[in-house]
């Protein structure tokens, strides 16, 4: 399995392990870039735990992510204010119903059939 690091502070690296390790042994040998308390490993957006085996976790040649824990913290924005511009704009009353127009093949059908099928030839001008 191929290990990939990221972190702002540490920057980035790969390792190649053996499939029989632990992702808590994988962490160990890491510790030099985060400390192991710190440490977090994902693979497709899963985390996983210290006590499990690559192989029976992770399949042949993928990559796992490790990254540092992320403090806790203010969300930007108040979760309150959700919906506001919404809630605050004015409702539009409906549109009375109104036959809608025929377009395309339908409204060039009708046509055709008013101008040469049904019409009766006139003497005199087209009004």
């Amino acid at each position: 399995a191929v290990v990939s690091t990221q972190s702002a502070h540490y920057g980035r690296g790969c390792v190649t392990v053996d499939p029989t390790t632990t992702l808590l042994q994988l962490k160990e040998t890491l510790s030099h870039q985060i400390p192991v308390e710190e440490q977090v490993i994902t693979h497709a957006g899963n985390l996983l735990s210290d006590n499990v085996i690559l192989c029976e976790c992770v399949p042949d040649n993928s990559t796992l992510c490790l990254t540092g824990r992320l403090l806790g913290g203010k969300v930007h924005g108040s979760l309150a204010r959700a919906g506001k511009v919404k809630g605050q704009t004015p409702k539009v009353a409906a549109m009375e119903d109104k036959k809608k127009k025929r377009t395309g093949r339908c409204k060039r059908r009708i046509q055709y059939n008013r101008r040469f099928s049904t019409a009766v030839s006139q003497f005199g001008r087209k009004k």
